[in-house]
């Protein structure tokens, strides 16, 4: 499964719940590290594509999801 695409695109949540616990707390971070990039930049220069910042946000929010259910 390509995470790459989870900066710009929704993810499934059966794409998600395929990963394991450590690759999803992986993918996790990285995710959270572009956001705070994303954020960054928007503060010095314009974004070529704000829809990204919801995009990343919500699929930060599916992966916090999917942790808390398994933890469960």
């Amino acid at each position: 499964m390509a995470l790459k695409d989870a900066e710009s695109k929704p993810l499934k949540m059966e794409q998600i719940r395929e990963l394991s616990g450590d690759d999803l707390r992986d993918a996790l971070t990285k995710l959270q590290e572009a956001q705070f990039r994303l954020k960054f930049r928007a503060g010095t220069e314009k974004v070529d594509n704000p829809l990204r910042f919801r995009i990343m946000r919500r699929n930060i929010a599916r992966m916090e999801t999917v942790l808390r259910e398994r933890t469960d």
